[in-house]
């Protein structure tokens, strides 16, 4: 019975709250920066990632449509407002189309550059928007282990000194204090790895867009070189 209930006593010691309630401030302040840390991470995991899912199957979709197209000009009028990277991009290369074709002289080959620049620069653009919070990601993915393992060092120099002023050794005594420095550690690792999954994750899924939006752009942009070769 004695003995359970000092197996019991030693459980609750080393739970997660009984070993960041035992550690001194700046292993707390370590701690509870390391858990907003992956609070933060699992906030940006759940939303952009849906974010992006979505802006995939929506360019999907309105790629479809606009290859099924017979009329350029209605299919903006209709389309070309939305919110998608392709729509985006689309709307990017109509606009220099007019203002290019616009004039009585048109230079095609000066038409054809700023197409090009154009609809790439809105990809840029596009992307850009997209990967704006992957760098956060990174951060806590890199800095995350080292900032818990500073709290793993402090609380083990901690639980040194209370050793030395204890002059006890005995594993009871080294126990917590050990405890509370390497649980500062796990809460690093904790937030790191996901942040650095997902951040893989998204980069992976936003590079195949921008790969994507390229050749949906190089393919308008044969579309509309032919119909310069139309133009007197």
């Amino acid at each position: 019975m004695n003995n359970s209930g000092a197996a019991g006593a030693a459980a609750e010691m080393m739970s997660p709250i009984a070993l960041f309630m035992q550690a001194d401030i700046v292993v707390k302040a370590v701690m509870i920066g390391l858990i907003l840390a992956s609070i933060w991470t699992w906030a940006i995991i759940i939303g952009h990632a849906a974010r992006i899912r979505k802006a995939a199957q929506e360019n999907e979709r309105f790629e479809k449509d606009f290859w099924k197209a017979q009329d350029i000009d209605r299919f903006n009028e209709t389309r070309g407002r939305e919110p998608w990277p392709s729509a985006k991009v689309f709307s990017a290369g109509i606009a220099e189309w007019r203002r290019s074709t616009s004039g009585k002289k048109i230079d095609k080959e000066g038409t054809r550059a700023r197409l090009t620049t154009v609809m790439h620069s809105a990809i840029t653009a596009e992307i850009d928007r997209l990967a704006e919070r992957l760098n956060i990601l990174a951060t806590i993915g890199s800095v995350a282990p080292f900032v818990g393992l500073f709290g793993t060092v402090w609380g083990i120099m901690r639980a040194f000194a209370d050793i030395a002023g204890a002059n006890n050794t005995s594993l009871a005594v080294v126990a917590p204090g050990i405890a509370e420095a390497l649980f500062a550690t796990a809460l690093g690792l904790f937030a790191a790895i996901p942040a650095v999954i997902a951040y893989n994750r998204m980069s992976y899924g936003i590079n195949r867009m921008e790969a994507r939006l390229g050749r949906f752009a190089d393919g308008f942009h044969a579309t509309l070189s032919r119909e310069l070769e139309l133009e007197p």
